[in-house]
């Protein structure tokens, strides 16, 4: 079982924040601006992991890995993370945008709100 350990903590991240596709403006109702957003953080980091996996900086667990590994020894949950990671903090703040912004509406359109003089 701790061979899933790192896919099972990924899936959760995915379950946790799903709901929030529907609080916020569609984040995988727009793949180009997905892409877009994940693209340069999972380049970053996974150059980032290859450097340091060469350089013998860290290394994975084993134990709590199922592997298989992509080109360059980074394990395929690794991949994963910069995957699902970006994407859920993405879903959040999204979804955190949107409530904001209705209750900034709600606020500046409240009849019952004077300004102060």
């Amino acid at each position: 079982m701790d061979h899933w350990r790192y896919l099972l903590v990924l899936l959760t991240c995915l379950v946790l924040t799903a709901p929030l596709e529907f609080l916020g403006g569609g984040v995988y109702r727009r793949p180009r601006l997905l892409l877009g957003a994940l693209l340069p953080a999972v380049t970053l980091f996974v150059v980032w992991d290859l450097v340091a996996i060469a350089a013998g900086v860290w290394d994975y667990n084993s134990r709590y890995l199922l592997g298989v590994f992509l080109p360059g020894t980074i394990p395929l949950e690794e991949l994963l993370f910069f995957l699902v990671v970006p994407l859920c903090g993405l879903l959040t703040y999204d979804a955190v945008e949107t409530l904001l912004g209705a209750a900034r509406r709600r606020g500046s359109t409240s009849p019952t709100k004077q300004p102060r003089r």
